[in-house]
């Protein structure tokens, strides 16, 4: 798509902001549906940068640290344009649902299509209008529902203005790869809107180290771009990782989680074990993978076939660079701090035979 015709914020003056809404449907009662989303630009001439949530409806993580940008304003923008857009999905969101009311997920129909389904026609009306006239973005995701995600970037490293995003954001963990095909993330940076993705935290839900991260990593790509003032915070370690593992209950049962949320674990550890409801033992998960926990369900009742553990796969070596800066880094840092959160929402034990011997 072309960047030459006028955004909707062409003649909004420089060290202001402003606010607008964006038509992208109509009710079954004929009432227009609108967008809301706030433009705040800088002292001088910059990048111009989006930065999205909820574009699945129920993923408003992204949506809370948003919209403390917007109230809060943390920082003296110097340069450059900020487009803020707390809810894409706004239909899904009033619903408290990640897919459009046509039972289509908006992740897969970006750059979308102005004659086509109720979904297509918002995807082509937030495309058109605000990802055609930005130079990058940033979209804020959570787990879907009945998981959580340790704080980590998807992007594709292969893209130099992506793996600049990806690395100045911050976060320990970076996945790399393009996304699925219709995803935002993917058809942006194609369309020339280098994009990433913030994956953390869960559904129906604004969490403290949740927003916390996202402020740090966007004020860092900020900095790097010359748009804010002030000192990187960057964690002291970074893997990249091209692939990722969903591990599966073998058995039915209650799990005893034995590893938590952003843990370093090793190949042949015990990541979980199986029991029925008087406490007999049923099976357990063994990890095939060295890696980092990005994931986790947070139901702790399976079916064989469910999904239990994500693991980032990591080389042995960077798995155990990485358990060394764990164990070595500051007790107040975010990402320490995020791992102890976080394992407050998931009943953890130790393995009975690390126990007893």
């Amino acid at each position: 798509m072309s960047k030459t015709t006028s955004p909707l914020w062409s003649e909004l003056d420089f060290d202001s902001q402003a606010s607008y809404q964006l038509e992208i449907a109509e009710s079954y009662t004929g009432i227009s549906i609108r967008l809301p989303f706030l433009v705040w630009k800088g002292v001088t001439e910059g990048p111009t940068i989006f930065i999205s949530g909820a574009v699945h409806g129920d993923e408003i993580n992204g949506s809370g640290c948003i919209r403390e940008l917007i109230t809060q304003a943390p920082f003296e923008l110097q340069s450059g344009t900020l487009v803020l857009v707390p809810v894409v999905n706004i239909q899904g969101f009033e619903r408290q649902t990640r897919y459009m009311p046509d039972r289509r997920d908006l992740n897969r129909y970006f750059p979308g299509a102005r004659t086509g389904s109720l979904t297509s026609r918002l995807a082509d009306v937030f495309f058109s209008e605000i990802v055609n006239h930005c130079d990058f973005g940033i979209d804020l995701h959570s787990a879907s529902v009945r998981r959580t995600n340790f704080p980590h970037i998807r992007a594709d490293m292969k893209n130099r203005d992506c793996a600049f995003l990806a690395e100045a954001f911050g976060t320990e963990i970076i996945i790399n790869g393009s996304g699925p095909e219709g995803s935002l993330r993917r058809e942006a940076t194609e369309h020339s809107c280098p994009t990433i993705v913030l994956e953390a935290g869960e559904v129906w839900k604004v969490e403290t180290s949740y927003v916390e991260t996202a402020h740090r990593g966007i004020s860092n790509i900020l900095k790097k771009l010359k748009m804010i003032d002030g000192e990187l915070f960057l964690a002291e370690y970074q893997l990249i990782s091209d692939s990722s593992k969903w591990l599966r209950a073998q058995s039915g049962g209650f799990l005893q989680f034995h590893v938590s949320p952003g843990e370093p674990i090793t190949k042949g550890q015990k990541i979980s074990t199986n029991t029925d409801l008087l406490g007999r033992e049923t099976g357990s998960i063994i990890s095939p993978y060295n890696g980092i926990v990005i994931g986790m369900t947070t139901i702790p009742t399976v079916a064989p076939g469910d999904p239990v553990v994500h693991i980032v796969l990591s080389s042995k070596s960077e798995k155990e660079e990485l358990e060394a800066y764990v164990d070595n880094v500051d007790e107040q840092s975010l990402e320490n701090r995020t791992r102890d959160d976080m394992a407050t929402n998931i009943h953890i034990t130790e393995d009975k035979e690390d126990l007893y011997g």
